[in-house]
């Protein structure tokens, strides 16, 4: 096992200009916060400033080691010296695993410099790991843990290339023969295939199609009898070069019964309750990259001339950074929704975690393409300073995808939303405010409360909640009005969607649903957005007694963000207030000085 991080110390808490902030309690910074903000500094400090031409760990290396196709093996290095993979095993088995949101927002540190280094170290190992935490025997659990202490990898076989997204559909099949099972079949592309000690395999044990068609097998790798398992060879793509994508064959391989992870024909039930955690924290770690996207962008406006004016004078860029930096802010309001509500509310996150793995990757992904309108032809540059942006816009595309795209995320919240429509909106109790408070602790995971279907959506309940209190609240100072108006159209478009989803035809549920019911699923994800949005700001918290409320305290970004979300959904929005963007602006422009994250964290990072 390897030995715990050093200590670096918890980064101290600054202070922010604040506005009007909502009225709220103190949140202490208590021991579980230092510590999570001890790890993120240790990762931030062993990594060093990205910037700097002679580290090497540095954006220079990074960006040479992507276009070799490899794996920076210095940034490996680093990562299996502080102990990376006890992220991803539970505190009870001796690893740092007590929260789904601390995970993500550690591994952000990753991201934030590499996508291929987050996937291809550690995070392909937490999607296999998870189905084992769900479902595996004790046994099972200390051997996977044992491994990941130690520096292992493991990898997960969901999908088929031929079959896209279907994971059902993969060829993988597991014959009972004996006292064990023997595995046949291939596929052409897992991460780590190759790299890893062991498998987590989706493995076909009944012929005939149906739920528990499927099982899941945990396999060593060494334990195998030689000549039965066959690497293919590795498959190329445009995003995270560095990632060994190969494929398996496997002939007649036999694995003990053992092997099997829960019962059979319990692939299916694990694999879907597994989801729930990774479609709401893959997307959370991803943002990372769009923080990137933003910080190289501010730093080009910033030192490019034209004219005798910077181009961050040019008011189409300012206006670009302020929405780019609001999309962050929209996206991690639903990711931190969707993370904390495994532990708040773990019976409705299988609708929740499908939105937020559908709307991040869709947002930011026109996020980073807004952006490289205000690089110009520098955006084509693949070294020096601004190469960097570049490799994140090619590999955002591909991290987003993963197990699950958007058609199967979409495909999950779809057959729910008619049953939601008359069962939970306008019925239900508002989340509890926890969900909203990134640094309250949480009630630990309990994978046998995680429902496969939502029976009730108490985040939209929470939009109705903030619209009630906006309107009876005063002291909101400038901009309240239009700020209520924006919650007002937002309940509005959810009653919308409780008439029309109320009357989908059973037809329009299935997986050859109309263009109509996609469009359904794509409004009810910005509302969900807009409810998490509303319910960060108002249960917003100072970090520490006497501190004072930063920018995520003040009306101004939510107004702005429910403005820009309902654009994007084609509401009838306000005007929005004219002195908005440049307060937008001026905390972008701070926390670039400053050296702090674009998320609701504002993490001090290095350099």
């Amino acid at each position: 096992m390897l030995n715990p991080p050093q200590s670096l110390g918890a980064p101290p808490v600054q202070d922010r200009p604040g506005g009007q902030p909502p009225a709220g309690p103190v949140e202490p910074v208590d021991h579980e916060e230092r510590e999570i903000q001890r790890r993120i500094a240790l990762l931030e400090s062993r990594f060093g400033d990205p910037r700097e031409p002679a580290n090497p760990l540095g954006d220079a290396a990074l960006l040479e080691a992507d276009a070799r196709g490899e794996m920076l093996e210095a940034a490996e290095d680093m990562l299996r010296d502080v102990g990376l993979n006890a992220e991803f095993v539970p505190a009870e088995l001796g690893g740092r695993f007590t929260r789904v949101d601390t995970l993500s927002r550690v591994l952000r540190t990753v991201f934030r410099r590499d996508a291929s280094l987050g996937i291809g170290y550690g995070v392909s190992s937490f999607l296999a790991a998870v189905a084992v935490w769900a479902g595996g025997t004790p046994r099972q659990r200390r051997w996977t843990a044992d491994l990941l202490l130690g520096g292992g990898r493991l990898a997960v076989a969901y999908q088929e290339l031929a079959h896209g997204n279907d994971w059902v559909r993969n060829e993988f099949s597991a014959e009972r023969r004996g006292g064990g099972y023997v595995l046949h079949g291939r596929k052409e592309v897992i991460n780590n295939a190759e790299r890893a000690e062991a498998l987590v395999l989706f493995s076909r044990t009944l012929r005939r199609r149906g739920s528990r068609s499927h099982s899941v097998f945990l396999v060593d790798k060494a334990a195998l009898p030689p000549g039965r398992l066959a690497y293919l060879p590795r498959y190329s793509g445009v995003g995270i070069r560095g990632c060994r994508m190969d494929g398996l064959d496997f002939d007649e391989c036999p694995v003990p019964a053992d092997a099997m992870v829960g019962s059979e024909g319990e692939g299916v039930e694990l694999a879907l309750r597994s989801f729930q955690i990774t479609r709401s924290a893959v997307p959370s770690m991803v943002l990372a990259e769009a923080d990137t996207c933003l910080r190289t962008v501010v730093s080009f406006a910033t030192k490019r001339q034209l004219n005798q004016r910077t181009v961050l004078d040019i008011p189409h860029s300012r206006a670009t950074l302020a929405g780019a930096f609001l999309d962050l802010l929209i996206c991690d309001s639903l990711a931190l929704a969707a993370t904390r509500a495994v532990h708040v509310a773990p019976s409705e996150t299988s609708v929740l975690a499908a939105a937020c793995k559908y709307l991040l990757p869709k947002i930011l992904g026109d996020t980073a393409y807004d952006l490289s309108t205000v690089l110009g032809e520098s955006f084509y540059v693949r070294s020096g300073e601004f190469g960097v942006f570049q490799k994140h816009v090619r590999d955002l595309p591909v991290t987003s995808l993963g197990h699950a795209g958007t058609a199967a995320c979409q495909a999950t919240i779809i057959p729910q939303l008619p049953r939601l429509a008359r069962r939970a909106w306008f019925r239900d109790q508002a989340v509890p405010a926890a969900l909203f408070r990134p640094r309250q602790s949480l009630e630990p995971l309990d994978y046998d409360r995680l429902a496969l279907a939502s029976g009730s959506d108490s985040l939209a309940a929470s939009l109705i909640e903030s619209a009630h209190v906006l309107r009876i609240r005063p002291g909101l100072g400038h901009g309240g009005k239009q700020l209520s108006e924006l919650a007002d159209a937002f309940v509005a478009e959810l009653r919308r969607l409780r008439e029309e989803c109320s009357r989908l035809d059973p037809k329009d549920r299935s997986a050859l649903a109309s263009p109509y019911s996609y469009a359904l699923a794509d409004r009810y994800a910005l509302v969900l957005a807009a409810a998490a949005c509303l319910g960060v700001w108002l249960h917003h918290t100072a970090p520490s007694p006497g501190a004072a409320h930063p920018f995520i305290g003040e009306p101004v970004w939510v107004t702005a963000a429910l403005h820009r979300l309902g654009k994007r959904l084609g509401l009838p929005v306000p005007r929005r207030p004219p002195d908005v963007e440049e307060r937008v602006v001026e905390e972008v422009l701070a926390r670039y000085w400053d050296a702090r994250s674009f998320d609701l964290y504002d993490t001090p990072l290095a350099g």
